[in-house]
């Protein structure tokens, strides 16, 4: 069985807790025709926010708790390119005291799977002193109900002699 977390297959919509719509860009697309890998994580970092600001739980511009990425990782599956919707699907996948793991799965149109995966660590710091502060009630309370577990990794086919 594959353990390894990165080496996931892509996932259905029905495994993320919430999701967003996020438009792609003319510019988002590279020479290959596609969207260039570093947009991914900006769609990442775009899905995540904006739903927690549509909670109310993030004021980008008064907040005194803010996040600040300490870790992130994705894998490709299918190419995405501009004009194709995208939904993002977010749910939290471990939540600390004062950090969270997100994970995040972004489908094309009306995939079924996701056509990239990955996840981001936010740990959450006191605006002006950027030290580490325990997650603030209303925001721990929206993190807890997009809690799911990450799916387990799907066992490569059993080879026949």
């Amino acid at each position: 069985m594959n353990t390894d977390p990165a080496r996931r297959g892509p996932e259905p919509r029905a495994a993320y807790a919430a999701t967003t719509a996020i438009t792609t860009r003319w510019m988002d697309n590279d020479v290959y025709g596609h969207v260039n890998n570093v947009v991914y994580y900006s769609f990442f970092d775009t899905a995540v926010n904006g739903l927690l600001v549509a909670a109310g739980v993030l004021d980008i511009h008064r907040g005194e708790v803010i996040g600040l990425v300490v870790e992130t990782q994705c894998n490709y599956f299918a190419p995405l390119a501009f004009p194709q919707a995208v939904t993002a699907g977010v749910r939290v996948a471990r939540l600390g005291g004062s950090s969270v793991r997100y994970e995040i799965g972004l489908f094309a149109d009306d995939a079924p799977l996701a056509a990239a995966a990955g996840h981001f660590v936010h740990v959450y710091v006191d605006r002006a002193t950027r030290r580490p502060v325990p997650l603030p009630a209303p925001l721990r309370a929206v993190l807890q109900s997009w809690t799911r577990p990450s799916s387990p990794p799907s066992d490569p086919p059993a080879s026949r002699p």
